[in-house]
Formats: C-alpha cells, sequence, structure tokens
C-alpha cells in the first residue's frame, strides 16, 4: 500500500499458503498451491477489503505522514483481532502481496539470485555493526528513545566510517597489484568479477580498542581518487 514491494528471501515456502483470486478459477499445473487442508481453496476475501478500503488508506496515509507509528497501529489491531474487520481486511490484503511475491520468487531464477545477493549483503553489514558495537554486548540499555536513537546513528556512521577506511586500502593494493603488471590483458588478470567478489566487512585488521597515533591526526589525508582505469567495469554493471 506504500507502493514498494518486499521481497525477502524465502525458505520453506513449501509450507507457505498460496492464495487465489476467485474460486471460480482454476490452474493446470500449480492448482493444486492454492488448496488447504481438506482440499478447500485459499479465496481471498475482496468484498471485505473493498468495503473496509477507505479505512485502510486512512491508516496508510496516517503512518506514511507520522500521525501513528506502526508499533501503535500493531497494539491496537492485536486486541481481538479475529473481530476487528479492518484488521482482517489488511490480511487479505497482505495475502495476496505475499502470494504474488511468492509466485515470482518461484518463477524466475534471476529474481531469487538477485534476493539472495542482496541479502547476504545486508546480513553482512549487520554482522560487521554488531561486531563494532562490542559495548555491553551491543545491548541498548537506555529506554530513551531519543538516546536508543543515537546509538544506532553513531553504530551506523562508525561502520561506514571503517567500510570506507577498508575500501580505501583495498583500492591501494588492487593498485599495487597493478602496477607489478597484473594488467587485465594477461592471464593473470584483475577484472571487475573479482573485484565484485571483495568484502569490505573485513575485521582481522581492526582493533577495536584501538592503536592511536595523535601525532597524525593534523596530517591531511590525499583525496579520494576512486579511479582504477585499467579495469573494465561495464560488463560488470550491466549484469548489475
Amino acid at each position: 500500500m506504500f507502493g514498494f514491494d518486499l521481497m525477502p528471501r524465502i525458505r520453506n515456502w513449501k509450507g507457505l499458503t498460496f492464495f487465489q483470486h476467485s474460486d471460480q478459477v482454476t490452474y493446470h499445473h500449480i492448482d493444486s498451491l492454492f488448496r488447504g487442508e481438506g482440499g478447500n481453496r485459499n479465496v481471498i476475501d475482496w468484498e471485505l477489503v473493498e468495503k473496509m478500503w477507505l479505512d485502510l488508506m486512512r491508516v496508510a496515509i496516517s503512518i506514511r505522514e507520522g500521525r501513528l507509528n506502526s508499533v501503535t497501529l500493531l497494539r491496537r489491531l492485536g486486541s481481538h483481532s479475529r473481530k476487528n474487520e479492518i484488521y482482517r481486511a489488511f490480511r487479505e490484503v497482505g495475502r495476496s502481496g505475499r502470494t504474488v511475491a511468492l509466485l515470482r520468487f518461484l518463477a524466475d531464477p534471476a529474481l531469487r539470485r538477485r534476493i539472495t545477493a542482496v541479502t547476504n549483503k545486508v546480513e553482512g553489514f549487520n554482522g560487521f555493526s554488531g561486531w563494532l558495537r562490542f559495548g555491553n554486548d551491543g545491548v541498548i540499555a537506555d529506554n530513551d528513545p531519543a538516546e536508543q536513537e543515537k546509538m544506532i546513528k553513531f553504530n551506523s556512521l562508525l561502520a561506514n566510517c571503517v567500510i570506507f577506511h577498508t575500501a580505501l586500502d583495498m583500492t591501494d593494493v588492487l593498485r599495487q597489484l597493478l602496477a607489478e603488471g597484473w594488467q587485465p590483458e594477461q592471464s593473470s588478470d584483475i577484472t571487475a568479477a573479482d573485484i565484485a567478489q571483495l568484502s569490505p566487512y573485513l575485521t582481522a585488521h581492526i582493533s577495536r580498542f584501538g592503536l592511536y597515533a595523535t601525532d597524525v591526526l593534523r596530517l591531511r589525508p590525499d583525496d579520494f581518487d576512486p579511479d582504477l582505469s585499467q579495469i573494465d567495469f561495464t560488463d560488470l554493471a550491466a549484469a548489475a
């Protein structure tokens, strides 16, 4: 309802329930996906969605405009939810969206690979930022929302700074290898695909408690130069 697709990595999808838009439709190859226990069809209640549509849009707009947060909404809908028509209408909309996402996931191998690759990156970043948030085992003990927000933002800032520093070190090493003769036209080449396998979430070279040389703080570092003109990135950009 907010105009974007949620594409999580789906495990054990065979245990999930598919819903069809009408009980008057049958599918030649995948009809069994839409049948529940006892052979009954799982059908979306579009009449309820139509009846509650204005209420659904009011809730969605309230969330988008910051008038209602998701926690408050879930708390309200969680009370006697089975009797709450707005809850039931949201459930039907969710069933529709999830079924479409599941069918796309099953039908498109390229989409599955892309979702897996992106999810791995997100999980890698979360693990890396958690490793940097080593004080108190990463537990945010303060109950003040403002302090909690600062802790999360400071952790993200620190993670991005370390990632940038690691990327600079990697770039220097690549330039050194290229200067030593690792040219793309030779058998021992460095390609864009090779560089794509590198990860900035390395931790072995980082001392979390630090060994700090304060005498270099006043030195201005060289300007950041992202150019690796010897590497052809056009094929990788097209693949992405």
